[in-house]
């Protein structure tokens, strides 16, 4: 009989586990949740509130495995995660086993290490039901939201979309953002800035760039002000240095690893969270989903060994940080390396590099602050009260900025504000001016999420915890409110004024405004389901709200209050607007709006949201002739689009000829604009206009096209014309009746070579690879 049966959730975690018990244990996965609410109809039975539960077919045998071998054990120790979905899946396991409560105990841990394993089992303890009804709360209203806002969705905006009670809010976060955009006026400034040249002791000249302290609103101004210049003498009025420290930031929780690592390592949030998963379960960090900064007294005394040996002992200052989120776990860790003495790690390069970033922000945890001197010279204008300001910093001591400096978005020129040296200046010293300078510049409106600054904002506001961010993240993009993409901006002209000598020279120049990269940008149907929800259901989309939800999460989790009390209070005041929506009637879909009337037919002019995403239509379905659509392009929106633009659309499909018999079409569809030509489709490339495309350059992308498909398809067989061999992206391979066949990598050149019987035995042989 086996002694010891230890459950966790995943195989990694059991193998690395396994390495620190004897025979005496055995270890096991549940594969996560091993029963979970049911995917079809309503899994929440709204009269008792109690969620509806069926085992998945595919765990059924492994429910079956670990009953057979729960029943032989002694003592059971279930080990999941010590978050509260870690306590949901250990009671799942206790209510789906049967288990004993005798010979069962649970066992929690911040890492997948010896001594952290060894000490779980020598204090266990009992399930913590509070924590398991705040998962429980949780899952029952996500799903009570969800289940009953998409299909209101379906009928009043178009079918197949979904609703989420932290996705939405998710998502007016970036609506709202999207809108202060397009709202925001620009309003242009001048700013001044000067070159003065400096004599040296020793004869030698060097120079010192300042700021003039005012800004101008007018051309007119910054003219005036040159003029003065021209005869003003520039004199040292003032030279002050000041000591200052910076401090190191605190060590890694779930939000700021996401945030550094996208913006350092260029890491999507879910791939951070995917890559500190493997890192926890091989036991090399520990628990990655937590938002507390504090480290163990054993953490603070290792990093302190490793830094004193790596820098010094003038490098190393322990200290403990405290967060000041409301609802943090401080009984938990913040992101750290399980040893600290392991400054690199085996494994793949993204492992390796995100390793590494865990390890340098620990380690500079724990160091001495940075010390730096900053000077600020202040330059006096005869004639005039304003001043010229110049402004260096030296490091006079390194510090903790030795091993890792902290990224923020708004900062690109961080490396350089650190490395400022100004000349030696005396107070009444007297400068030569060699270039004074006033640039047009434009006030700065909001800027768009990129991932990093979005979970930076929903920390802020209290939406969503550690393990929400990164699914919040992905579902909003999957359900196509929300994608990551890039606007290419507006050209716009600016002045420089410049002053060398007694001439003014006036220069105009122009940049480009707008544009951002990888940014979180909202799609057409993502505004208005948005808007839907804003008019509709006003309680769910409050951030306020949300925040409240999760506070009342941690109350649950706490034992200050009853999860099914929460629940029906919410479900009591839902449920009536809920009805009430699905049953109005409404004149116009949501997301409809008329622009105008067609010139040509006098009929109305609509946008909207259709089957396949956003279309102009012309016409109502009300009308004798039936009304004409067109696909609403991917670079403009549903709604800035204007009625000139909207007919534009309709001027396809244009002929723009005949080739080889049959007419060359120009037309525009789902996936942009196209050549049709003999039943077969060409994309345009990007940023071809298909209003001005000629049938010479028509022909000539259709040939290309032919020899493309003529290298993809390496060789067809008479024998059975199922039956293809097909040069993919990753190499040849077969095709065969819906179903694609890898071909060994010594068969790759003489793919095409290859008789129909060889084919034919691969295909009998092997497994077909799944389409992605």
């Amino acid at each position: 009989m086996q002694k010891n049966l230890v459950i966790v959730e995943s195989p990694a975690k059991a193998k690395t586990i396994e390495k620190f018990l004897g025979k005496d244990y055995k270890v096991m996965s549940s594969y996560g949740h091993i029963r979970d609410l049911k995917k079809h109809d309503m899994s929440i039975n709204t009269s008792t509130l109690e969620p509806e539960y069926e085992i998945p077919e595919e765990k059924e045998k492994l429910v079956k495995e670990l009953q057979t071998t729960a029943k032989k054990a002694e003592k059971i120790w279930l080990a999941s995660d010590e978050d509260r979905e870690g306590e949901a899946i250990s009671w799942h396991l206790c209510e789906v086993l049967g288990l004993d409560e005798e010979k069962t105990s649970r066992i929690v841990f911040h890492e997948i290490t010896e001594p952290a394993i060894l000490k779980a089992i020598e204090t266990p303890r009992h399930l913590d039901m509070n924590l398991v009804n705040a998962q429980q709360a949780r899952r029952v209203l996500d799903r009570l939201v969800g289940f009953k806002l998409s299909p209101v969705l379906w009928r009043k905006v178009k079918p197949s979309l979904s609703a989420g009670r932290v996705q939405s809010v998710a998502l007016r976060l970036i609506v709202d953002r999207e809108r202060e955009i397009q709202n925001f006026k620009s309003v242009p400034f001048y700013s001044v800035s000067g070159v003065f040249g400096v004599v040296n002791a020793d004869g030698s000249q060097t120079e010192v760039k300042a700021q003039l302290n005012k800004r101008f609103k007018t051309h007119d101004e910054v003219l005036a002000f040159l003029e003065k210049c021209k005869d003003a003498s520039f004199i040292v009025e003032e030279v002050t240095k000041k000591p200052t420290k910076r401090t190191p930031a605190p060590p890694f929780t779930t939000s700021t690893l996401q945030q550094e690592a996208a913006r350092k390592l260029g890491l999507t949030v879910s791939q951070t969270m995917m890559v500190a998963q493997h890192l926890y379960e091989n036991g090399l960090i520990t628990y990655m989903r937590t938002d507390s900064v504090n480290l163990s007294a054993l953490c603070t005394e290792a990093s302190q060994q490793i830094v004193t040996s790596l820098y010094g002992d003038n490098y190393s200052r322990p200290r403990q940080y405290h967060t000041s989120s409301k609802g943090a776990q401080e009984a938990h860790e913040a992101i750290r390396p399980t040893y600290m003495d392991r400054t690199e790690i085996t494994g793949t390069p993204q492992e390796k590099r995100l390793y590494e970033l865990i390890w340098k922000r620990t380690a500079a945890s724990q160091m001495a602050d940075a010390e730096l001197e900053k000077t600020t010279i202040s330059i006096a204008m005869s004639g005039t009260s304003e001043l010229f300001v110049a402004q260096g910093e030296v490091i006079t001591f390194d510090g903790f900025i030795k091993v890792y400096r902290e990224s923020f978005d708004d900062d690109d020129n961080q490396d350089e504000e650190m490395a400022k040296l100004l000349p030696p200046l005396k107070q009444g010293e007297e400068l030569q001016r060699r270039e004074i300078q006033a640039v047009e510049r434009f006030s700065q409106g909001p800027s768009r999420y990129n991932e990093a600054s979005f979970i930076k904002k929903m920390e802020e506001l209290g939406i969503g915890r550690p393990s929400t961010y990164a699914p919040t993240i992905s579902t909003i993009q999957q359900r196509k409110y929300v994608h990551k993409g890039d606007r290419t901006g507006t050209e716009r002209n600016y002045t420089i004024d410049t002053l060398k000598g007694l001439q003014i020279k006036t220069t105009e120049r122009t940049e480009v405004t707008g544009s951002d990269k990888g940014k979180l940008l909202p799609t057409d149907i993502g505004i208005v389901v948005n808007d839907f929800l804003m008019e509709h259901f006003k309680e769910i989309m409050d951030y306020n709200f949300t925040a409240k939800v999760e506070l009342d999460f941690d109350k649950i989790a706490s034992g200050e209050e009853q999860w099914k009390d929460m629940v029906k209070q919410f479900y009591d005041g839902f449920e009536p607007i809920v009805e009430k929506t699905i049953n109005a009637r409404d004149e116009h879909k949501a997301g409809e709006r008329q622009l105008g009337t067609d010139p040509k037919s006098g009929r109305p002019v609509f946008v909207k949201i259709g089957r396949f995403g956003p279309v102009v239509q012309i016409g109502s379905a009300d009308d004798a002739e039936k009304p004409l659509f067109a696909q609403i392009p991917s670079d403009k929106s549903i709604e800035t689009i204007t009625l000139e633009e909207t007919l534009e659309l309709f001027k396809l499909p244009r002929t723009v000829g005949e080739f080889e018999g049959s007419p060359v079409v120009i037309g525009n569809g789902r996936f942009g604009p196209y050549i049709l030509h003999d039943k077969k489709y060409t994309s345009l490339p990007k940023n071809t206009d298909p209003m001005a495309i000629t049938l010479d350059e028509s022909i000539a992308l259709i040939r290309e096209k032919r020899e493309q498909d003529q290298k993809r398809h390496l060789k067809v067989f008479t024998e059975d014309l199922d039956l293809e061999v097909i040069n993919g992206r990753y190499g040849p391979y077969i095709a065969y009746k819906g179903k694609n066949y890898r071909l060994p990598k010594a068969l790759h050149q003489k793919a095409a070579e290859l008789t129909y019987q060889e084919c034919m035995d691969i295909v009998n042989t092997s497994i077909p690879t799944k389409k992605k």
